[in-house]
Protein backbone atom coordinates (compact mmCIF):
# COMPACT_ATOMS: atom_id res chain seq x y z
CA UNK A 1 0.00 0.00 0.00
CA UNK A 2 2.74 2.45 0.93
CA UNK A 3 4.64 1.74 -2.28
CA UNK A 4 1.51 2.35 -4.35
CA UNK A 5 0.70 5.60 -2.51
CA UNK A 6 4.21 6.85 -3.23
CA UNK A 7 3.70 6.14 -6.92
CA UNK A 8 0.37 7.98 -7.35
CA UNK A 9 0.48 10.27 -10.37
CA UNK A 10 -0.42 13.98 -10.17
CA UNK A 11 -3.54 13.42 -12.30
CA UNK A 12 -4.78 10.80 -9.79
CA UNK A 13 -4.11 13.10 -6.85
CA UNK A 14 -5.82 15.96 -8.67
CA UNK A 15 -8.95 13.80 -9.15
CA UNK A 16 -9.05 12.74 -5.48
CA UNK A 17 -8.67 16.36 -4.36
CA UNK A 18 -11.38 17.54 -6.78
CA UNK A 19 -13.90 14.89 -5.65
CA UNK A 20 -13.29 15.78 -2.02
CA UNK A 21 -13.70 19.50 -2.77
CA UNK A 22 -16.71 19.31 -5.13
CA UNK A 23 -18.56 16.24 -3.85
CA UNK A 24 -19.68 15.02 -7.30
CA UNK A 25 -17.83 12.89 -9.80
CA UNK A 26 -19.10 14.83 -12.82
CA UNK A 27 -17.94 18.18 -11.42
CA UNK A 28 -14.58 16.68 -10.44
CA UNK A 29 -14.14 15.17 -13.91
CA UNK A 30 -14.87 18.55 -15.51
CA UNK A 31 -12.36 20.24 -13.20
CA UNK A 32 -9.71 17.71 -14.23
CA UNK A 33 -10.59 17.91 -17.95
CA UNK A 34 -11.65 14.25 -17.97
CA UNK A 35 -14.74 12.38 -19.08
CA UNK A 36 -16.94 10.96 -16.33
CA UNK A 37 -16.25 7.32 -17.38
CA UNK A 38 -12.48 7.96 -17.33
CA UNK A 39 -12.71 9.57 -13.89
CA UNK A 40 -14.85 6.68 -12.62
CA UNK A 41 -12.34 4.09 -13.89
CA UNK A 42 -9.42 5.97 -12.33
CA UNK A 43 -11.12 6.20 -8.92
CA UNK A 44 -12.09 2.51 -9.07
CA UNK A 45 -8.50 1.58 -9.87
CA UNK A 46 -7.13 3.61 -6.95
CA UNK A 47 -9.61 2.14 -4.47
CA UNK A 48 -8.94 -1.36 -5.84
CA UNK A 49 -5.17 -1.03 -5.44
CA UNK A 50 -5.60 0.26 -1.88
CA UNK A 51 -8.41 -2.16 -1.05
CA UNK A 52 -10.33 0.63 0.68
CA UNK A 53 -13.27 2.92 -0.08
CA UNK A 54 -12.24 6.55 -0.30
CA UNK A 55 -15.75 7.98 -0.79
CA UNK A 56 -19.29 7.09 0.27
CA UNK A 57 -21.79 7.36 -2.60
CA UNK A 58 -25.38 8.41 -2.08
CA UNK A 59 -28.06 10.39 -3.89
CA UNK A 60 -26.58 13.68 -2.71
CA UNK A 61 -23.13 12.96 -4.07
CA UNK A 62 -19.86 11.63 -2.68
CA UNK A 63 -18.49 12.16 0.82
CA UNK A 64 -14.95 11.16 1.81
CA UNK A 65 -14.43 8.36 4.28
CA UNK A 66 -11.90 8.78 7.10
CA UNK A 67 -9.15 7.41 4.85
CA UNK A 68 -10.50 9.48 1.97
CA UNK A 69 -10.13 12.63 4.07
CA UNK A 70 -6.50 11.76 4.83
CA UNK A 71 -5.65 11.10 1.19
CA UNK A 72 -7.70 14.08 -0.01
CA UNK A 73 -5.99 16.46 2.42
CA UNK A 74 -2.51 15.53 1.25
CA UNK A 75 -3.57 15.26 -2.39
CA UNK A 76 -4.83 18.85 -2.27
CA UNK A 77 -1.50 20.08 -0.85
CA UNK A 78 0.46 18.24 -3.53
CA UNK A 79 -1.79 19.59 -6.29
CA UNK A 80 -1.46 23.13 -4.95
CA UNK A 81 2.33 22.76 -4.86
CA UNK A 82 2.36 21.50 -8.45
CA UNK A 83 0.17 24.40 -9.55
CA UNK A 84 2.48 26.83 -7.74
CA UNK A 85 5.48 25.16 -9.36
CA UNK A 86 3.96 25.63 -12.81
CA UNK A 87 3.05 29.25 -12.09
CA UNK A 88 6.50 30.07 -10.70
CA UNK A 89 8.26 28.33 -13.57
CA UNK A 90 6.26 30.21 -16.20
CA UNK A 91 6.67 33.51 -14.31
CA UNK A 92 10.42 33.07 -14.12
CA UNK A 93 10.55 32.03 -17.78
CA UNK A 94 8.56 35.11 -18.80
CA UNK A 95 10.44 37.42 -16.46
CA UNK A 96 7.46 38.33 -14.28
CA UNK A 97 8.88 36.77 -11.09
CA UNK A 98 12.23 35.99 -9.53
CA UNK A 99 14.95 38.31 -8.25
CA UNK A 100 16.96 40.96 -10.10
CA UNK A 101 20.06 42.35 -8.34
CA UNK A 102 21.33 45.69 -9.64
CA UNK A 103 24.22 47.93 -8.63
CA UNK A 104 24.34 51.54 -9.82
CA UNK A 105 26.05 54.84 -9.21
CA UNK A 106 23.68 57.60 -8.10
CA UNK A 107 23.36 59.28 -11.50
CA UNK A 108 22.52 56.05 -13.28
CA UNK A 109 20.07 55.03 -10.55
CA UNK A 110 18.15 58.29 -10.89
CA UNK A 111 18.38 58.53 -14.68
CA UNK A 112 17.41 55.00 -15.68
CA UNK A 113 17.40 52.27 -13.05
CA UNK A 114 14.59 53.56 -10.83
CA UNK A 115 12.38 54.52 -13.82
CA UNK A 116 13.01 51.04 -15.29
CA UNK A 117 12.09 49.34 -12.01
CA UNK A 118 8.82 51.27 -11.74
CA UNK A 119 7.96 50.58 -15.38
CA UNK A 120 8.69 46.84 -15.23
CA UNK A 121 6.94 46.36 -11.88
CA UNK A 122 3.70 47.67 -13.37
CA UNK A 123 3.24 44.44 -15.34
CA UNK A 124 5.45 42.20 -13.17
CA UNK A 125 4.56 43.05 -9.54
CA UNK A 126 5.92 39.71 -8.29
CA UNK A 127 9.39 40.46 -9.64
CA UNK A 128 11.70 41.22 -6.71
CA UNK A 129 14.33 43.88 -7.27
CA UNK A 130 17.39 44.61 -5.14
CA UNK A 131 19.08 47.95 -5.90
CA UNK A 132 22.39 48.96 -4.34
CA UNK A 133 23.39 52.58 -4.98
CA UNK A 134 27.06 53.05 -4.20
CA UNK A 135 30.45 54.12 -5.52
CA UNK A 136 31.97 52.53 -8.62
CA UNK A 137 34.74 50.88 -6.58
CA UNK A 138 32.21 49.22 -4.25
CA UNK A 139 30.00 48.18 -7.15
CA UNK A 140 32.90 46.66 -9.12
CA UNK A 141 33.97 44.74 -6.00
CA UNK A 142 30.44 43.36 -5.59
CA UNK A 143 30.02 42.61 -9.29
CA UNK A 144 33.19 40.53 -9.39
CA UNK A 145 31.93 38.53 -6.39
CA UNK A 146 28.50 37.80 -7.83
CA UNK A 147 26.47 40.21 -5.69
CA UNK A 148 24.79 41.78 -8.73
CA UNK A 149 23.37 40.50 -12.01
CA UNK A 150 24.77 43.62 -13.64
CA UNK A 151 25.93 47.09 -12.63
CA UNK A 152 25.95 50.61 -14.04
CA UNK A 153 29.19 52.22 -12.94
CA UNK A 154 32.69 53.17 -14.03
CA UNK A 155 35.39 50.65 -14.82
CA UNK A 156 37.95 50.75 -12.06
CA UNK A 157 41.63 50.80 -12.92
CA UNK A 158 43.17 47.33 -12.82
CA UNK A 159 39.88 45.54 -13.53
CA UNK A 160 39.92 42.98 -16.34
CA UNK A 161 37.51 44.63 -18.77
CA UNK A 162 37.43 41.47 -20.92
CA UNK A 163 35.48 39.74 -18.14
CA UNK A 164 32.49 41.99 -18.85
CA UNK A 165 30.18 42.97 -21.64
CA UNK A 166 30.60 46.74 -21.54
CA UNK A 167 27.91 49.00 -23.00
CA UNK A 168 28.45 52.78 -23.06
CA UNK A 169 25.88 54.58 -20.93
CA UNK A 170 26.17 58.32 -20.33
CA UNK A 171 28.59 61.15 -19.92
CA UNK A 172 28.10 63.24 -16.81
CA UNK A 173 28.85 66.74 -15.65
CA UNK A 174 29.67 67.83 -12.12
CA UNK A 175 27.62 70.77 -10.88
CA UNK A 176 28.11 72.94 -7.79
CA UNK A 177 25.01 73.41 -5.64
CA UNK A 178 24.30 75.79 -2.75
CA UNK A 179 21.28 76.91 -0.72
CA UNK A 180 18.98 79.53 -2.22
CA UNK A 181 20.32 82.38 -0.08
CA UNK A 182 24.02 81.77 -0.76
CA UNK A 183 26.02 84.95 -1.49
CA UNK A 184 27.35 83.49 -4.76
CA UNK A 185 23.95 82.52 -6.16
CA UNK A 186 23.71 85.46 -8.60
CA UNK A 187 27.34 85.50 -9.75
CA UNK A 188 28.13 84.55 -13.36
CA UNK A 189 31.29 83.01 -14.85
CA UNK A 190 32.70 82.02 -11.48
CA UNK A 191 36.31 80.88 -11.40
CA UNK A 192 37.10 77.97 -9.09
CA UNK A 193 39.76 80.07 -7.34
CA UNK A 194 36.91 82.29 -6.09
CA UNK A 195 35.36 79.24 -4.38
CA UNK A 196 38.42 77.81 -2.69
CA UNK A 197 37.78 79.50 0.69
CA UNK A 198 34.24 78.12 0.99
CA UNK A 199 33.51 74.76 2.65
CA UNK A 200 32.89 71.95 0.17
CA UNK A 201 31.25 68.55 0.36
CA UNK A 202 32.19 65.88 -2.16
CA UNK A 203 33.02 62.20 -2.43
CA UNK A 204 36.11 60.61 -0.91
CA UNK A 205 39.59 60.69 -2.45
CA UNK A 206 39.72 58.61 -5.63
CA UNK A 207 36.01 58.81 -6.41
CA UNK A 208 35.18 60.00 -9.96
CA UNK A 209 33.42 63.21 -8.87
CA UNK A 210 36.27 64.07 -6.51
CA UNK A 211 38.81 63.40 -9.28
CA UNK A 212 36.84 65.61 -11.71
CA UNK A 213 36.80 68.47 -9.18
CA UNK A 214 40.52 68.10 -8.50
CA UNK A 215 41.31 68.16 -12.22
CA UNK A 216 39.08 71.21 -12.75
CA UNK A 217 40.87 73.18 -10.00
CA UNK A 218 44.23 72.08 -11.38
CA UNK A 219 43.32 73.07 -14.94
CA UNK A 220 42.38 76.55 -13.74
CA UNK A 221 45.59 76.83 -11.72
CA UNK A 222 43.66 77.03 -8.44
CA UNK A 223 44.29 75.26 -5.14
CA UNK A 224 41.77 72.69 -3.93
CA UNK A 225 39.57 73.80 -1.01
CA UNK A 226 41.01 72.79 2.36
CA UNK A 227 37.66 72.82 4.17
CA UNK A 228 36.17 69.49 2.99
CA UNK A 229 33.39 67.23 4.21
CA UNK A 230 33.51 63.85 2.45
CA UNK A 231 30.21 62.08 1.78
CA UNK A 232 28.35 60.48 -1.12
CA UNK A 233 24.98 60.54 0.67
CA UNK A 234 22.37 62.72 -1.01
CA UNK A 235 20.54 63.09 2.31
CA UNK A 236 23.73 64.26 4.05
CA UNK A 237 24.45 66.67 1.20
CA UNK A 238 20.97 68.18 1.48
CA UNK A 239 21.35 68.66 5.23
CA UNK A 240 24.78 70.27 4.83
CA UNK A 241 23.57 72.70 2.19
CA UNK A 242 20.48 73.59 4.21
CA UNK A 243 22.38 74.49 7.36
CA UNK A 244 25.53 76.18 6.02
CA UNK A 245 27.32 77.84 3.10
CA UNK A 246 28.72 74.49 1.99
CA UNK A 247 29.18 74.05 -1.77
CA UNK A 248 28.16 70.56 -2.86
CA UNK A 249 29.55 68.74 -5.89
CA UNK A 250 26.67 66.80 -7.46
CA UNK A 251 25.76 65.24 -10.79
CA UNK A 252 23.05 66.53 -13.12
CA UNK A 253 20.66 63.74 -12.09
CA UNK A 254 20.94 64.63 -8.39
CA UNK A 255 20.43 68.30 -9.21
CA UNK A 256 17.32 67.50 -11.26
CA UNK A 257 15.92 65.35 -8.43
CA UNK A 258 16.26 68.17 -5.91
CA UNK A 259 15.44 71.21 -8.06
CA UNK A 260 12.49 69.93 -10.09
CA UNK A 261 8.95 69.14 -8.86
CA UNK A 262 7.73 67.62 -6.66
CA UNK A 263 10.65 68.55 -4.35
CA UNK A 264 11.60 71.93 -5.87
CA UNK A 265 14.09 72.55 -3.06
CA UNK A 266 15.34 76.08 -2.31
CA UNK A 267 18.70 75.30 -3.87
CA UNK A 268 20.60 76.79 -6.81
CA UNK A 269 23.46 75.78 -9.10
CA UNK A 270 26.48 78.04 -9.25
CA UNK A 271 27.38 79.41 -12.70
CA UNK A 272 31.01 78.46 -13.23
CA UNK A 273 32.99 79.76 -16.20
CA UNK A 274 34.18 76.29 -17.24
CA UNK A 275 32.19 73.05 -17.24
CA UNK A 276 33.43 70.23 -15.02
CA UNK A 277 33.40 66.93 -16.91
CA UNK A 278 33.37 63.53 -15.23
CA UNK A 279 34.33 60.13 -16.59
CA UNK A 280 31.28 58.40 -18.16
CA UNK A 281 29.75 55.33 -16.56
CA UNK A 282 28.95 52.07 -18.35
CA UNK A 283 26.59 49.10 -18.15
CA UNK A 284 28.68 46.11 -17.02
CA UNK A 285 27.48 42.53 -17.35
CA UNK A 286 29.72 39.56 -16.40
CA UNK A 287 30.43 37.37 -19.42
CA UNK A 288 30.53 34.15 -17.41
CA UNK A 289 27.03 34.42 -15.94
CA UNK A 290 23.62 33.97 -17.53
CA UNK A 291 20.73 36.24 -16.55
CA UNK A 292 17.19 35.29 -15.64
CA UNK A 293 14.41 36.44 -17.94
CA UNK A 294 13.49 39.18 -15.46
CA UNK A 295 17.07 40.43 -15.29
CA UNK A 296 17.31 40.40 -19.10
CA UNK A 297 14.13 42.48 -19.38
CA UNK A 298 15.36 44.92 -16.75
CA UNK A 299 18.76 45.26 -18.42
CA UNK A 300 17.27 45.97 -21.85
CA UNK A 301 14.86 48.53 -20.41
CA UNK A 302 17.67 50.31 -18.54
CA UNK A 303 19.78 50.41 -21.71
CA UNK A 304 16.84 51.87 -23.63
CA UNK A 305 16.30 54.59 -21.03
CA UNK A 306 20.01 55.41 -20.91
CA UNK A 307 19.99 55.79 -24.68
CA UNK A 308 17.45 58.63 -24.41
CA UNK A 309 18.88 62.17 -24.28
CA UNK A 310 19.17 63.53 -20.76
CA UNK A 311 17.97 67.11 -20.36
CA UNK A 312 19.22 69.46 -17.67
CA UNK A 313 17.67 72.59 -16.28
CA UNK A 314 18.74 74.55 -19.33
CA UNK A 315 16.59 72.29 -21.49
CA UNK A 316 19.61 71.29 -23.57
CA UNK A 317 20.61 67.69 -24.16
CA UNK A 318 23.51 66.57 -22.00
CA UNK A 319 24.42 63.61 -24.20
CA UNK A 320 27.64 63.89 -26.15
Amino acid sequence: MEIYLRSLRPVQLRLIAAIGRLGRLRLAADACNMTVPAASRMLTEIEGKLSVSLFERDAKGMKPTALGRVLGHHALKVVQDIDQLAQDFVSHHEGTAGLVRIGAVTGAALAAVIPAILQLKRHAPRLKVSLDVSSSSRLMWGLERGEYDFAICRLERGVNALAFDVSPARDEAVLLMVHGGHELRHRDHLLLAELADYPFTMQEQGAPIRHAIEMAFRNEGADMPMNLIETASVVAIMALIRDSNVIAAVTQEVADLLLKPPFSADLVLLKTRNPIAIEPYHVLRPRDRSLSAGAEQMLELIKHLLDQPSVGKSGKSLRS
